[in-house]
């Protein structure tokens, strides 16, 4: 534990790339972190639990209804949503898109 210390220690914050872009919302979900999405125009908002959870890609377009990317995309959505998603989201479109041919 004291060399992950160290290694904090060390870093420079003022080396870390921050995007200024990135638009933040409170969160009224106890659990949750704040809302966060790249920029202004962006419609999907990302949030994560605060308890330890693995693999888990939480989103919605209004910041009241969950999706969980590896369980609900795109069979859970709307045509609208899915659009929308893959257009801010073309990694994921792409990773998942042996999903839309099925």
């Amino acid at each position: 534990m004291r060399g992950v210390l160290n290694d904090l220690e060390e870093l420079d914050l003022e080396e870390l790339e921050v995007d200024d872009n990135y638009v933040y919302s409170d969160s009224t979900m106890p659990g949750f972190s704040d809302w966060h999405k790249e920029n202004e125009d962006c419609q999907v908002w990302w949030v994560e639990r605060l308890e330890f959870t693995l693999g888990e890609y939480l989103f919605s377009f209004d910041k009241k209804k969950l999706y969980n990317l590896f369980a609900d995309y795109p069979h859970n959505m709307t045509a609208e949503e899915v659009e929308i998603f893959d257009k801010e989201n073309p990694y994921w479109a792409n990773f998942f898109s042996w999903r839309k041919q099925q």
